[in-house]
């Protein structure tokens, strides 16, 4: 059995420079040293203004952020329905064929 897809890609333009956000995506909390936390504090002041933005505009539809991942968020799976106090998963695993 899998789970059905349930994330969300952002993505940026090309940009000229490499945007600050504090550790990059997939880190580890050890690797990073804690950067990768939603709410580290370890980070500057330019990763955290940059980190808000699709934050407060997924939090605002909805979603749930996963604390050791400032880029991961979820949208009616358990991790979500745990979070939000809703009393079951929007859907659950699917067996393919």
């Amino acid at each position: 059995m899998h789970s059905p897809p349930r994330g969300v890609c952002v993505r940026r333009p090309a940009l000229e420079r490499e945007l600050d956000l504090g550790a990059p995506v997939n880190a580890s909390p050890e690797k990073s040293t804690g950067g990768c936390c939603t709410a580290a504090g370890n980070i500057s002041p330019e990763a955290r203004a940059l980190r808000a933005v699709p934050g407060t505009a997924l939090e605002g539809a909805g979603f749930v952020n996963y604390p050791t991942g400032w880029w991961h968020w979820s949208y009616g799976d358990r991790y979500w329905a745990l979070h939000t106090g809703a009393a079951a998963a929007c859907y659950g695993p699917v067996r393919p064929g």
